[in-house]
């Protein structure tokens, strides 16, 4: 990690370069970045002290500006706007990572209603029992009824208007999904 410092239109102090130094390095830590450059540019403007803060990473760029009346004062607000920035793109990277963890092959079986010991890689998910089933002709508001009584979670049947095997199944919200096969010929 390379810090940089730069300084503009005052000359600074050892204790401020050490200040600032020092905050800083606390935000490398947390930024996770192997070989990235913190860049460091502090200006006085008649009595606005200007921090100014660039890191540029291997995933990472972002950089933040303040003033205040001191220059302690605009380095602790502009290293408090690039830790957030710090934190916000952690966190993101975080969320990414686990949406892509999740789905793994046991989660997969486990949506399915499999066990992962009864999955194999090989051959995939292995059918245990089968049972025959003659779908009954009926309307779509029939089935909703009969999906309704029985506390089914779906129901195979054969629409009595398109003559097609329809499936009807309960949403999380309550309401009905109807699929209908022939729908998009």
């Amino acid at each position: 990690m390379n810090i940089s410092l730069t300084f503009k239109n005052f000359e600074p102090s050892d204790h401020l370069k050490q200040y600032a130094r020092k905050r800083f390095e606390k935000l490398i830590k947390y930024a996770d970045t192997g070989n990235a450059e913190l860049q460091i540019n502090m200006s006085v403007e008649k009595f606005r002290h200007i921090a100014e803060v660039s890191l540029a990473g291997d995933n990472m760029n972002m950089s933040a500006v303040e003033e205040s009346e001191d220059m302690y004062s605009s380095i602790d607000l502009v290293l408090d706007k690039m830790s957030a920035q710090v934190r916000k793109t952690r966190e993101k990277d975080k969320d990414r990572r686990r949406a892509r963890d999740t789905v793994r092959q046991e989660d997969v079986a486990a949506l399915a209603g499999f066990d992962a010991e009864d999955m194999d890689a090989a051959s995939g998910p292995v059918i245990v029992q089968a049972d025959t089933y003659t779908p009954k002709p009926m309307m779509a508001d029939e089935a909703a009824m009969q999906l309704d009584t029985f506390k089914y979670d779906f129901l195979v049947f054969r629409n009595a208007e398109t003559e097609r095997v329809n499936v009807i199944y309960r949403r999380k919200t309550g309401e009905y999904g109807l699929i209908d096969p022939g729908m998009y010929e």
